[in-house]
């Protein structure tokens, strides 16, 4: 098996940081600085990162939850009952709530991550005011950022009246605060915005602040929609 492969099963990283971590000589194998692309054998090979040593881990935990308001992406795994080092995949700002899958499976939360996979994440959305067809029409385009232009998103209105809009909004890539950063571009005012899902994963009618582990189902399709 590749190093880098290894370390991303046992959940130190994806694979890309692995190998940041091998360039960066903080991996040994059998007590020698680990290079890029090289094989081990789980089973028998020392392998160590930062002076630690590092098992294999070939099961992994995959949890989903529904974040509530205020608390922050990176503290949901104190949410679950788990002995399993399991982290977040993508973020959520802690005004934001809803579906967050916890795993330790680096290279899984590697894929589901990266643009390059196109794994798309939906959202419901609640603005203030009527949203016009143009505004949304404009918002599926894509919007320009320092980064580069965003990929184009899909759309769909929910409900709307003189006093709020409600979308479901599709995004294919995962950009830092992306449906925040619309919104002050188009001057729409966000009265709430929910994740409900993550490739085939759905929130369904998983209550606020609860968690559940993925189905075997749920994992094989998930993996699927990465293309693991």
């Amino acid at each position: 098996m590749r190093i880098n492969k290894f370390l991303a099963h046992a959940g130190v990283a994806s694979r890309r940081k692995a190998d940041e971590l091998i360039e960066q000589g903080k991996v040994f194998v059998n007590n020698k600085k680990a290079t890029l692309g090289q094989q081990i054998n789980p089973q028998k090979d020392e392998v160590k990162v930062n002076g630690s040593p590092i098992s294999s881990q070939e099961e992994f935990e995959y949890i989903i939850i529904n974040k509530p308001k205020g608390v922050a992406s990176t503290a949901a795994d104190t949410l679950v009952n788990t002995k399993s080092r399991v982290y977040p995949v993508g973020r959520l700002d802690k005004e934001s709530t809803g579906l967050i899958l916890l795993t330790g499976d680096g290279d899984l939360t590697n894929r589901l991550t990266h643009p390059r996979y196109h794994v798309e994440k939906i959202y419901e959305v609640t603005y203030l005011g009527k949203v016009d067809d143009a505004t949304i029409g404009r918002m599926e385009k894509g919007i320009e950022k320092e980064e580069g232009k965003t990929k184009e998103a899909r759309v769909k209105t929910l409900s709307t009246n003189e006093h709020k809009t409600v979308l479901q909004i599709t995004l294919f890539e995962g950009r830092k605060r992306q449906i925040r950063r619309m919104a002050e571009k188009f001057h729409l005012h966000i009265l709430s915005l929910k994740r409900i899902a993550i490739g085939p994963i759905n929130l369904g009618n998983l209550e606020s602040g609860k968690f559940r582990k993925l189905t075997n189902d749920e994992i094989s399709a998930l993996k699927k929609s990465a293309r693991v």
